[in-house]
């Protein structure tokens, strides 16, 4: 087994790992949002070793980055306490998290050694300029929709954010 092939190993058992301990740990949300956070870092790193670069910056910069601490920020926010959750959901929900558990430890004995070698990368496979280029010659329709959309929600919150102000 080279290194490569087992660090992605490693790290897709941590992004497991990480998973079942988020989808386990329903009493303390501070904890299994930084559960979500080690995933996200974990699928980064797997994008690393696919060479996929900018799937890897994006997965840190949004994910990693903006969604957890919006998450986080909320949490923290409403001020959840662990009488707040039913007994029976913490119960069905560690059962279920069991079972995943055991159906993908299942899953990767049942293909250990069937899966093939990757194909060759293509040149600039995974690299910012051939995204940068496709987006603005391609797409350019739909990242100037993307444009005009986000520029319509940020003025719909200043608007809604003025009226809460007077």
């Amino acid at each position: 087994m080279t290194v490569p092939v087992f660090l992605f190993y490693l790290f897709a058992t941590l992004a497991v790992v990480s998973a079942l301990a988020m989808v386990l740990n329903t009493r303390n949300t501070v904890a299994a949002a930084m559960s979500l956070v080690v995933t996200m870092v974990a699928l980064a790193v797997i994008y690393l070793l696919l060479e996929a670069y900018l799937v890897s910056a994006i997965q840190i910069m949004v994910y990693a980055g903006a969604i957890v601490v919006l998450f986080l920020f909320v949490v923290m926010l409403l001020n959840l306490r662990s009488d707040d959750f039913a007994p029976g959901r913490a119960r069905l929900s560690r059962l279920a998290g069991a079972l995943l558990g055991v159906f993908t430890v299942g899953e990767v004995v049942r293909h250990w050694g069937a899966l093939p070698a990757p194909p060759p990368l293509p040149e600039g496979f995974g690299g910012y300029r051939a995204v940068g280029i496709a987006l603005y010659t391609d797409y350019v329709l739909l990242v100037e929709m993307a444009s005009l959309l986000l520029t319509a929600a940020i003025v719909g919150a200043l608007i809604l954010a003025k009226r809460k102000i007077d």
